[in-house]
């Protein structure tokens, strides 16, 4: 899995570098599936950004923040590359096809 303030950054040359040399990366980042990546399997961004803003909210109302309520992530994001699965000689069962939030083909 790949992660952090360096893969993002690099997010393409890293999805070039594994294609060139045949290893199908997986990401959580939905950028780096745009950029060549293979698959990428991670929270919904959008959603976690507007969850952060209704805690916000509540503070500036007067809320104390150590009496919200910690929270899991409970929407997630998946998107295939088909066009990669193809260079690199891989099918994708059509039941993960039909699971994905976006197919890129």
């Amino acid at each position: 899995m790949l992660r952090g303030v360096f893969t993002s950054t690099y997010r393409k040359i890293i999805a070039d570098l594994a294609l060139k040399h045949r290893i199908p990366a997986v990401s959580d980042n939905p950028g780096f599936v745009r950029d060549g990546g293979l698959v990428s399997y991670g929270v919904d961004a959008i959603d976690q950004f507007r969850r952060a803003s209704e805690y916000v909210s509540r503070i500036l109302r007067g809320a104390k923040p150590a009496d919200l309520p910690v929270e899991q992530a409970t929407k997630f994001e998946l998107v295939i590359n088909l066009q990669t699965a193809k260079a690199l000689g891989l099918a994708i069962p059509q039941s993960l096809l039909e699971r994905a939030d976006q197919v890129i083909e």
